[in-house]
């Protein structure tokens, strides 16, 4: 058995916790990576081998994923999910096997889910205009009664039977329900000045509710449009969060073992085009300044530092164009 670990960023808040790295031996048998485990570094070196064989790579691929489950049984993983992992049918059937397999596992996850396409799809039928701004979509009343309409919705709903579907539990909300996920307006641009609309920036989580549910065995499937706080004057305003945000922020709240971003992409680039595979959170803010981080990969990489240094101990960028790739990065160790 072959387990490929899917291309991630972890991003580090502080010194002391030790990480563990996969990768899988080569099929050639000619060649094995031999991973050295130490506080905050992973060392890869190349070691010859001549003679490994499928059962030798069986016991190794074992041991890595006992251990995995071993440091996160009974642990919760928000899983903010979205792109090509959505609208390919086959890579969606294959997520809702992965958050079924881990719920069987031990493992709590929640699942956050954005529907740019869908909502890109429904707007232009229904003739309503939308730009973005800073990888944030100019929310107008109009478009939020369009995004809540598809998220809360069809998405929604074909994730959470999804997953029933494949064996486990799960149940649809929006952040509207029972309060989940309350909102003040989200100011864009640096200094704050830019009008979003109805862009939500998540000030509570009802993380009671979340933890009730994952209690019985349940998966939340939260669609990312949330409401005013309570008292508030925009208390019944519907806010459209971005759903990077949203799975941050409840990361953050929950103290979850680790948040993941299922992404289009391998992960975050440098100026040559090469792949970062590791970020401290010092490190984001200088590539954001220096635009080497641009567009839509902003929210992301963001929320994912702000995840962290609410206490999430790890939060990864994974390509969610690779087969399983939610139950490879987990499991074959992040």
């Amino acid at each position: 058995m072959k387990l490929f670990s899917a291309t991630s960023i972890l991003l580090a808040a502080f010194l002391g916790t030790t990480t563990h790295g996969f990768v899988p031996s080569s099929s050639s048998s000619l060649s094995s990576y031999q991973i050295t485990q130490s506080k905050n570094a992973i060392s890869t070196s190349l070691s010859s081998s001549s003679n490994e064989d499928d059962s030798t790579s069986f016991v190794d691929n074992t041991i890595t994923i006992a251990s995995s489950l071993s440091s996160l049984f009974g642990q919760t993983i928000i899983v903010k999910y979205g792109g090509n992992a959505m609208t390919t049918p086959e890579l969606a059937t294959l997520f809702c096997e992965d958050i079924a397999t881990l719920q069987k596992l031990g493992l709590r996850i929640v699942v956050v889910h954005g529907g740019g396409p869908m909502i890109n799809a429904m707007l232009e039928k229904v003739g309503v205009e939308s730009r973005f701004e800073g990888g944030m979509r100019v929310s107008t009343e109009e478009v939020v009664d369009v995004a809540a309409m598809v998220l809360c919705g069809s998405v929604n709903k074909n994730i959470a039977s999804g997953i029933v579907h494949a064996g486990g539990r799960a149940l649809g909300l929006s952040g509207r329900d029972d309060g989940l996920l309350r909102c003040e307006k989200l100011w864009g641009g640096e200094d704050k000045s830019l009008d979003l609309g109805n862009v939500g920036q998540v000030m509570t989580v009802n993380t009671q509710l979340i933890d009730d549910l994952l209690d019985q065995g349940i998966t939340p499937v939260i669609a990312p449009i949330g409401m005013g706080c309570v008292g508030e004057d925009d208390e019944r305003v519907v806010y459209n969060i971005n759903a990077d945000v949203a799975a941050g922020r409840i990361a953050g709240e929950l103290k979850a073992a680790r948040v993941l971003f299922l992404t289009d992409i391998a992960g975050v680039l440098d100026k040559d085009m090469k792949l970062m595979d590791r970020l401290s959170c010092d490190d984001i803010d200088g590539l954001i300044e220096d635009e080497t981080i641009t567009g839509g990969m902003i929210p992301k990489v963001t929320y994912a530092t702000d995840a962290v240094k609410l206490g999430v101990k790890g939060a990864f960028i994974t390509d969610g164009r690779v087969p399983h790739a939610l139950l490879n990065e987990i499991l074959a160790g992040g």
